[in-house]
């Protein structure tokens, strides 16, 4: 595609556009070796600033390198590592007490068959709210 000069594309002209890889990679290349600027490839060929920082993030020389560097103080690192052994610590603790209810779990399983009751039956049923004691209904005169 050649310089499209000063002539402003309207919004379905750019839609229908489509840069070749050769292109984005030879105006990447042209930006890194300091030939040209991202404004200037933005103003000659209508393009958004987003898509050509898209074009160097893909093609460019510093692709291969990490993205972040990061900077932390020392009590920040501190905190860090202060709060992930707080994680592992309540992970032990969940799985010590996930051990216990399996362990209590199986303990019932086993008097059930053992004594032949339902004790999961009995233990989760709602205690009524009286005292437990009924009284005959007999007609008043």
């Amino acid at each position: 595609m050649a310089n499209l000069g000063q002539e402003k594309l309207s919004v379905a002209a750019k839609r229908r556009r489509r840069f070749s890889d050769n292109f984005k990679l030879q105006k990447v290349r042209e930006i890194e070796l300091k030939m040209t600027k991202v404004s200037e490839v933005c103003k000659q060929y209508q393009v958004s600033n987003v898509s050509v920082y898209k074009w160097i993030e893909k093609f460019g020389m510093e692709k291969d390198k990490p993205d972040w560097m990061i900077v932390e103080t020392q009590s920040d690192t501190r905190e860090l590592v202060s709060l992930k052994k707080q994680i592992a610590q309540l992970e032990q603790i969940i799985g010590q007490k996930q051990v216990l209810l399996d362990f209590k779990d199986k303990m019932i399983e086993i008097a059930e068959e053992t004594y032949g009751i339902d004790i999961k039956k009995k233990h989760s049923s709602v205690q009524s709210s009286t005292s437990g004691k009924t009284e005959k209904n007999t007609p008043s005169v």
